[in-house]
């Protein structure tokens, strides 16, 4: 994913969009206020089963998988709230650049709620990560690196829930 390159070129992020709403891996929906609060109780529920297992260094990919699947379906609550669903993970990214993507001199004008590119860059190397602990056969995930997605998936998490309230 050149993430560089769908912050810099909409023109280039809207055919990217374009191609998963053609082949329905993204849709237009109504607006569903239970379903975006289902995607934050997944996410939290998610985050309760980290919180539970945290300590267990052990399995430290399947803690990488649990928090991503947590930011995952903060990720889709934002993009519900928009009125999109998505079945892929990629056009996920895609949608909350367009709708939550903000240049420097916005920055200045929203809230410290707004999506920003870190979160996205967040999210993709969670995404990559997840996969690398699900498939993977060698346990690379250090303690350290844990706590740090712990800390940054918290921060989406809390960000989505106040944007979706």
């Amino acid at each position: 994913m050149d993430i560089d390159r769908l912050f810099s070129d909409r023109t280039y992020l809207d055919k990217e969009i374009g191609f998963f709403l053609s082949k329905k891996h993204i849709k237009k929906i109504k607006s569903d206020l239970n379903l975006m609060r289902s995607h934050l109780m997944k996410a939290r529920h998610n985050l309760e089963f980290y919180n539970l297992n945290k300590n267990q260094h052990r399995f430290n990919d399947w803690l990488v998988v649990t928090l991503y699947y947590a930011l995952y379906h903060a990720a889709l609550a934002l993009i519900t709230q928009k009125q999109y669903s998505s079945k892929n993970h990629y056009a996920t990214v895609l949608i909350l650049i367009k709708e939550y993507g903000i240049t420097k001199d916005e920055a200045e004008l929203l809230n410290e709620l707004s999506i920003s590119k870190e979160d996205a860059e967040l999210y993709t190397q969670l995404k990559d990560d997840r996969q690398d602990a699900s498939y993977a056969t060698t346990i690379r995930f250090t303690n350290e690196s844990i706590a740090e997605y712990e800390k940054k998936v918290l921060d989406f998490m809390n960000k989505a829930e106040e944007l979706v309230s």
